[in-house]
């Protein structure tokens, strides 16, 4: 076969996704595709990140909070869809 042909449009990846290890059942990941990329496993809240954090430790530290709340709500919500189909 040829070449994989390329579509002229990116594709589209959400803001946030949820990620399952069979290696780790018990635990929770949320990946965060946008700046700051990291995951979260928020079974125990540890955070890996993958991009340097610069500016203010004071704003870095609420935005912080606020997307590990948006983490947070994003699970919730994936299972409460989940528990209605």
């Amino acid at each position: 076969m040829g070449e994989r042909q390329q579509k002229n449009s990116a594709m589209t990846v959400p803001k946030f996704l949820l990620g399952d290890n069979t290696d780790h059942p018990e635990d929770i990941f949320i990946v965060h595709t946008e700046y700051p990329h990291f995951i979260i496993n928020l079974l125990n809240d540890d955070v890996e990140w993958f991009d340097e954090l610069r500016g203010d430790e004071s704003e870095i530290a609420v935005e912080i909070a606020g997307l590990i709340e948006e983490a947070s709500i994003f699970y919730d919500r994936e299972m409460e869809r989940y528990t209605e189909e």
